[in-house]
């Protein structure tokens, strides 16, 4: 939302309702006592200030991106395709400032939950934001594709790319959507691939448009635009808010105009905006998924070392991270990454760099790694009880594969649990959150219980297994703990406890890559 001041330098007290009008803008509502406007050639200092590219001045193109309104808001129309984690935050935070913000999903299901006030993940701060702004106007939901087309300049294609058979990503979702769009559009429209997918979609996805306006013998204009996301689930809202930086792949002068209007509003303390080309941007996204799995499974395999060298992967976490090039971000050790990014990411990106006939040998190591540190729990558990763990019962704490997420997808906690019933023993899950979506992804299995709080799952239990690094599972009551356990033995898969403590406290303590006591 940008408020505009009558004595502003960059407008002038013209006619803008007849130069929009003129341009086929077709929502204006101008309230003030004097019409204002911005000449042509104070456009580009217009653009700069964050306000929506009126007209292209070029008839043959009709933009139809915002609606104005002089107490002086400038709102742009936008559709998101798609409301999963991605697509539902990018819609809600695009509301937030102010945005006309119509979100599609072709599941009913969903469009009921979110039209009736709830959400269908879960999103620190998401539900409030999503209420607030549907509330307010600016944030609506549909399953009609058509009405979603028309509602929109933009179009924000934000729906999943799943792993294909081979470890590609599977484009049909994607594709889908802009034949949609093809088939619906009138006027011009900027398609901005927010999915995280491979190097060459976007001329997929103008091929697919193209393909579907030729059908119809319609020649209208369109841009097709690379603004991948970088959105940590359980911090999302707050990525969005607050970017680090906001790429943008685009090749089209007025597609650019119009990203820079939208993103405007979040970067007014410094412009973190990378422009670059639509290719470039499209394997950003992959590199940086890639190098922070890459970080995390470096530190897994540095912690198993430490163990059988004697040393204190705390230690040497400092030590490295304090070096300004290297920093401290995702160097700590644990029971592997999972998730709906870093997994899928790095084999789409193997299975492209195959394509052009290219090995990416550590991008192999890394999840050679990580698929081998889901199971470092499970060692430690055989290497102190053996391997036949029938009679055992464990209290495992953590389900979702990292915290402030609901997420199941490739969590290590489901290896683990799988692990265990395989061998013999019990389990009786907790989570904060994820609990419904752990039964949902896992299923009913024999020996496996949930619990509804870490108290009640270490009831009786052998041992406990930490899984997930939740702040309620930071400092237990330890007197509490060790009562309600069978024996005072604890698994730590990500290093929550200091190992003198538990010492102290009297536990057997099984961190990864601490030197004990």
């Amino acid at each position: 939302m940008l408020r505009l001041r009558q004595n502003s330098k960059y407008l002038r007290k013209q006619n803008l309702f007849n130069d929009l009008k003129r341009e086929a803008v077709s929502e204006v509502n101008i309230s003030a006592r004097a019409p204002i406007t911005a000449s042509q050639q104070d456009r580009r200092q217009v653009l700069e200030c964050g306000i929506a590219p009126y007209p292209h001045y070029r008839s043959s193109i009709k933009i139809t991106p915002l609606r104005i309104s002089f107490d002086g808001n400038v709102t742009m129309r936008i559709t998101i395709i798609g409301t999963g984690y991605v697509g539902l935050v990018t819609g809600t935070c695009l509301a937030e400032y102010g945005n006309d913000v119509l979100c599609l999903d072709v599941d009913p299901r969903k469009i009921e939950i979110l039209k009736s006030g709830g959400i269908p993940i879960y999103e620190p701060g998401l539900e409030e934001m999503v209420k607030r702004n549907v509330e307010a106007g600016r944030l609506r939901f549909t399953t009609d594709i058509e009405e979603s087309v028309a509602h929109g300049t933009i179009q924000f294609i934000a729906v999943g790319t799943p792993p294909d058979e081979d470890g590609s990503a599977d484009l049909k979702y994607v594709t889908a959507a802009a034949r949609n769009i093809g088939k619906h559009m009138t006027g011009y429209k900027v398609i901005v691939d927010k999915s995280t997918v491979p190097v060459g979609t976007a001329d997929k996805v103008k091929a697919a448009i193209a393909e579907e306006l030729a059908a119809r013998d319609n020649t209208t204009s369109f841009a097709v635009v690379s603004n991948p996301e970088f959105l940590k689930e359980g911090a999302a809202v707050e990525d969005f808010m607050r970017p680090d930086r906001i790429v943008i792949g685009v090749e089209d002068d007025t597609a650019r105009d119009l990203m820079h209007s939208i993103y405007a509003p979040f970067v007014r303390n410094h412009d973190r905006i990378l422009y670059m080309d639509v290719r470039s941007a499209e394997l950003t996204k992959y590199a940086a998924n890639a190098m922070l799995a890459t970080r995390i499974s470096f530190m897994n395999e540095l912690a198993n070392l430490a163990e059988k060298l004697g040393a204190d992967i705390e230690f040497v976490r400092k030590g490295i991270g304090s070096d300004p090039r290297i920093g401290y971000h995702f160097l700590y050790p644990g029971v592997g990454y999972g998730g709906s990014c870093f997994p899928k990411d790095v084999q789409a990106l193997q299975r492209t760099a195959a394509e052009y006939g290219q090995n990416l040998e550590i991008l192999n190591a890394v999840e050679s790694v990580n698929y081998a540190q889901k199971s470092v729990l499970i060692h430690k558990i055989i290497q102190r009880y053996g391997e036949n763990l029938k009679g055992l019962h464990f209290a495992l704490w953590g389900l979702s594969f990292k915290p402030n997420t609901d997420d199941m997808r490739e969590a290590p906690s489901r290896i683990v649990i799988d692990g265990l019933l395989a061998r013999g023993a019990t389990v009786t899950a907790y989570d904060p959150v994820a609990m419904h979506e752990a039964q949902r992804a896992i299923g009913e299995k024999t020996g496996l219980a949930y619990a509804d709080s870490p108290k009640q799952a270490l009831e009786s239990a052998d041992a406990l297994v930490v899984v997930t690094e939740w702040k309620a599972f930071r400092s237990p009551d330890f007197d509490e703990v060790k009562t309600l356990l069978k024996q005072p033995v604890i698994f730590d898969g990500r290093n929550l406890y200091e190992p003198e403590r538990m010492k102290a406290e009297g536990f057997e303590y099984y961190p990864i890559g601490r030197k004990q006591p």
